[in-house]
C-alpha cells in the first residue's frame, strides 16, 4: 500500500490521510553554491498540513486502478489503513514513511512531521563558474528607447559641466545699481558735493 500512496503523492504532488492530514510535495528550486563553484540542482521535500484531511474523489479511482478492485473496496481498505496509521502513531509514538519522512506525536499529543529530501539520482551538481565580462554589448530598454550597453555608460559616465556661480557677478550687479542711485541723486539735487556731505 505505502509503495502505491508514493506513487500517487510524486504524480499528483499531495496525498490526504483522512484523520491525520495531508502531506505536499514541494519543490526546492536549483542552488548556486558560490564557494564550492558549482549549481545544485533541484530538489523536493514535504510539507505536512493537519487541518485538511480530505481525500480527492480522484484518488480512490487512482487507489481502485492499481489494486484492481472496485472503488468501494478501495475506499474502505484506505479508511482501515489510514485507523491504523492513527493508531500505530498513538501507540508508538512515530510511523517512519519510507521516502516520505516520519509522523510523530509530540508531548501534547499533536502530530508532528519530519520531512524527508529527495534528490533526484540522475540530476547531480553542475560546475559553474561566475563570469564578468568587461565589454559585453546587449541592448537595454531605457524608458522608450533601446540603447547598447557602451551607449548607456557612455551617457552615465558623461561629465555635466555646472557653471558656478561667481560672487563677483553679484557685486558687480549691486554696484552698478549703487552708481545708478548716484547718478539719479546728483541728477535731481544737481553736482554740487557740497550737498552730500554734513556741513
Amino acid at each position: 500500500m505505502i509503495g502505491i500512496l508514493n506513487d500517487y503523492l510524486l504524480q499528483h504532488k499531495s496525498i490526504s490521510i483522512p484523520g491525520l492530514g495531508t502531506i505536499y510535495l514541494e519543490k526546492i528550486p536549483a542552488i548556486n553554491d558560490f564557494s564550492n563553484r558549482q549549481l545544485l540542482a533541484p530538489s523536493y521535500k514535504f510539507r505536512f498540513d493537519k487541518y485538511f484531511d480530505a481525500p480527492d474523489k480522484e484518488f480512490f479511482s487512482f487507489l481502485a486502478s492499481n489494486q484492481a478492485m472496485a472503488e468501494y473496496e478501495a475506499i474502505k481498505q484506505y479508511n482501515e489503513f489510514a485507523y491504523d496509521l492513527r493508531d500505530r502513531i498513538r501507540k508508538e509514538e512515530y510511523f517512519n514513511w519510507p521516502q516520505v519522512g516520519m509522523l510523530m506525536r509530540d508531548a501534547t499529543g499533536e502530530i508532528q512531521f519530519k520531512s524527508d529530501l529527495i534528490q533526484p539520482g540522475f540530476v547531480q551538481p553542475m560546475p559553474a563558474r561566475r563570469v564578468i565580462r568587461q565589454d559585453a554589448r546587449h541592448a537595454l530598454l531605457v524608458g522608450d528607447q533601446e540603447l547598447t550597453t557602451t551607449q548607456m555608460s557612455e551617457i552615465l559616465n558623461e561629465e555635466v559641466h555646472i557653471e558656478k556661480e561667481s560672487w563677483w557677478m553679484y557685486a558687480l550687479i549691486l554696484f552698478a545699481a549703487a552708481l545708478c542711485i548716484l547718478f539719479f541723486y546728483l541728477y535731481q539735487h544737481g553736482w554740487e558735493f557740497s550737498s552730500m556731505g554734513g556741513n
